[in-house]
């Protein structure tokens, strides 16, 4: 994937703030220290279009990326943070309940996982809320880098049992360090846009 244009479009907390046109949105959601925003930087190749921080938690905004006009990418408030306040928790979880149930732009939910260790408990529930919903229910498994050749097999299995998948096809091994399995990521972004435009041409037709 060829990033020609690139701009953070809106950061947003309310419906109001969100983009207005009918661009496709892929939003992912995680943990607060599953390094959402090394993920976006370098799926987007930039350095710090999103700002990662040593302090988990810290994004508290929708932040929607503008690609070559084509789609975007949402990066959706970090969950989990344990030394966040009540207050702070019920704040993030309205403003991500608010998107996913009211955007119609958005196309694909996208659970991002550490592939160190099994999901938590609020991985679980998210990811099967995905599911519930109708997405496909792909995982990227992020810091993919930090595990040996021979380590991964058990930490994929150890996510599909936890996340009740049926098969590791739809969990995609992924290091922000190495760039792994960017442009296959991308590739399946493409082909759900070219799929999504597809139904709306034949919705259009009937």
């Amino acid at each position: 994937m060829k990033i020609r244009s690139l701009e953070l479009e809106a950061v947003a907390v309310k419906p109001h703030q969100y983009p207005q046109d009918g661009l496709p949105e892929f939003a992912f959601a995680g943990r607060s220290n599953v390094g959402k925003s090394s993920f976006i930087n370098s799926m987007l190749n930039r350095k710090n279009i999103a700002r990662t921080s040593g302090k988990p938690g810290k994004t508290r905004t929708i932040n929607f990326y503008r690609v070559n006009d084509e789609l975007r990418l949402v990066d959706l408030p970090g969950y989990g943070y344990a030394v966040a306040s009540k207050k702070d928790k019920d704040e993030w979880a309205r403003t991500i309940n608010t998107y996913l149930g009211n955007r119609e732009n958005l196309k694909e939910l996208i659970l991002l996982v550490d592939m160190r260790h099994a999901p938590s408990a609020q991985d679980q529930e998210m990811y099967r809320w995905i599911v519930e919903s109708g997405f496909a229910g792909l995982v990227v498994a992020t810091k993919a880098d930090k595990l040996s050749r021979r380590e991964r097999p058990q930490a994929l299995q150890q996510i599909r049992r936890t996340l009740e998948m049926e098969n590791t096809d739809l969990i995609i091994p992924y290091s922000a360090v190495t760039k792994e399995n960017i442009p296959t990521l991308w590739s399946i972004l493409m082909d759900m846009v070219d799929f999504h435009k597809n139904q709306e041409e034949e919705i259009e037709e009937q």
